[in-house]
């Protein structure tokens, strides 16, 4: 196979993602995140590059859901890319922005983006759209004085100009883009030096009748010196106040430490998975700068 599957169409910040994680790989977009998922688990591709978290926006929750609910897969790699949002129109509507109808891009954009459009657009529609790329291709294809927001890859593969630049609220916007494998734990995408950091991601249930269970998860981490970079919880989707945690871990799965916890954690009657453990990478350690 050999192909990756991203978030697409052509233009995506995943796109670009999954180019500089596999630069020799053929890419193949798909329409939605679920679908790429879908596609590693059909064997339509090797593996699919995701977006899984946002500095500004949070989890990408749908990610983490259908990961978790729908189709398992393992956490093979993460590259967390540096965002810049910019709202880009057809050359003919170049002088005329503030006029626009519509506004269309992925929910997260529209987000990120939330003070410029308060301020100078607050009389447009907004439009959600699968991918900012996805926006990007429909306003090139209509006719109409709409508005797009995405990134200069977009607007160069669709033809249109852009008018505002960076225009998310925070400089400091970045995402995490997750690599999804339908492979065996530990035979996670080679890093590239032995400097590489690594993180362990676990996914914990609590068991219902144990009352200061989630203080007795994080104890086992703390007395075995092991550093949590990230607890969060989803509902388990089976009634309100049930959850799950996802709990990422910085360090590669090892023989004793990560095994300890897990196994202290089971004798409490909790549910544990390890996710993946994997390398981590972050726009610099690939050199590259096509955002």
């Amino acid at each position: 196979m050999g192909t990756v599957g991203y978030l697409g169409p052509k233009g995506s910040f995943t796109e670009a993602a999954a180019k500089a994680l596999f630069p020799k790989e053929e890419g193949s977009p798909f329409r939605s995140i679920p679908d790429c998922i879908d596609a590693v688990k059909q064997n339509m591709v090797e593996r699919a590059v995701v977006p899984l978290e946002n500095a500004i926006e949070g989890s990408v929750n749908i990610t983490l859901d259908y990961l978790i609910h729908h189709q398992r897969l393992t956490m093979a790699a993460e590259v967390t890319a540096p965002i810049y949002q910019h709202l880009m129109v057809r050359e003919e509507y170049k002088h005329d922005w503030r006029t626009i109808n519509s506004l269309l891009s992925h929910p997260q954009a529209i987000a990120q983006c939330h003070q410029f459009i308060r301020e100078n657009l607050d009389h447009v529609d907004i439009a959600y759209m699968n991918s900012t790329a996805e926006a990007a291709k429909y306003v090139s294809e209509t006719g109409e004085n709409v508005g797009a927001i995405a990134n200069k890859i977009a607007a160069k593969e669709y033809g249109l100009t852009i008018v505002k630049s960076e225009i998310n609220d925070y400089e400091n916007n970045s995402t995490r883009f997750i690599v999804l494998e339908n492979g065996i734990l530990g035979n996670e995408t080679k890093d590239l030096s032995d400097k590489t950091k690594f993180k362990t991601t676990l996914m914990i249930t609590l068991p219902s009748d144990y009352s200061g269970a989630l203080h007795q998860v994080l104890s086992a981490f703390s007395w075995r010196q092991i550093n949590l970079s990230k607890i969060e919880s989803r509902p388990m989707k089976t009634g309100l106040g049930k959850y799950f945690f996802i709990i990422d871990v910085d360090m590669k799965l090892d023989n004793v430490l990560i095994p300890g916890a897990c196994e202290e954690l089971k004798a409490l009657g909790c549910g544990v998975e390890i996710l993946g453990s994997y390398p981590c990478y972050s726009w610099n350690d690939l050199k590259i700068n096509i955002l």
